[in-house]
């Protein structure tokens, strides 16, 4: 693979730290980032480090098993969940992880899914033309065992009529993707939005 794709998605990686960052999204930490490279491996965040202050050394690339490249290499516990939404959606380019007031509270609610009607932003979503829609966004029990994790993700998945725009882990985050990083980054602020309103709507009516 040419150094000048990975180096490419490593300053795509570094520049969605920084927004993710921006919006405390990613605080200590927290979330990690990933992009698809042209012969399949994946450049995807270190371990630790603040996402918002990434620089070249903290991207690596793993294998779409998740093992590292390179020796020495540690990438985050989370990968296995990168991996699996990058085998179930060929299509996906870009997956983003975050942790965000929103999402932590409301996955810690107690539903196993948050559903979206009537937001303008739907429309962020492919497949959906205007706000008279409505999508379901999954929440799955937080779980040490990655891989028990991600065959329980994928149960969801086949359980659901329709791909869901992304999911949630309770009390951890949000797991998104995109054909590319501006589609995920779009997708992702569309959901922490919406989100964020469904939260404020649930503190008014209290």
């Amino acid at each position: 693979m040419p150094d000048d794709a990975f180096a490419a998605a490593t300053a795509a990686i570094i520049a969605a730290g920084r927004r993710m960052d921006h919006f405390g999204w990613v605080p200590a930490t927290a979330g990690n980032i990933s992009v698809r490279l042209p012969d399949g491996s994946l450049a995807i965040t270190r371990s630790g480090g603040h996402k918002g202050f990434l620089a070249a050394e903290g991207v690596i690339r793993v294998d779409l098993d998740g093992r590292p490249l390179h020796p020495g290499d540690r990438p985050s516990a989370e990968t296995g969940l990168h991996c699996g939404i990058y085998r179930r959606f060929p299509e996906a380019g870009a997956v983003l992880h975050g942790h965000s007031v929103p999402v932590t509270v409301l996955s810690r609610a107690g539903a196993d899914a948050i559903r979206l009607e009537g937001y303008e932003l739907l429309k962020a979503f492919p497949g959906l033309p205007t706000h008279a829609a409505s999508v379901t966004v999954p929440i799955l029990d937080n779980e040490q065992d990655i891989p028990r994790l991600q065959s329980e993700v994928e149960r969801r998945w086949d359980a659901m009529a329709e791909v869901p725009p992304g999911y949630l882990i309770r009390g951890h985050g949000i797991y998104v993707w995109g054909a590319d990083m501006p589609a995920a980054l779009m997708r992702l602020e569309a959901l922490e939005f919406m989100l964020a309103c469904e939260m404020e709507t649930r503190r008014a009516l209290r």
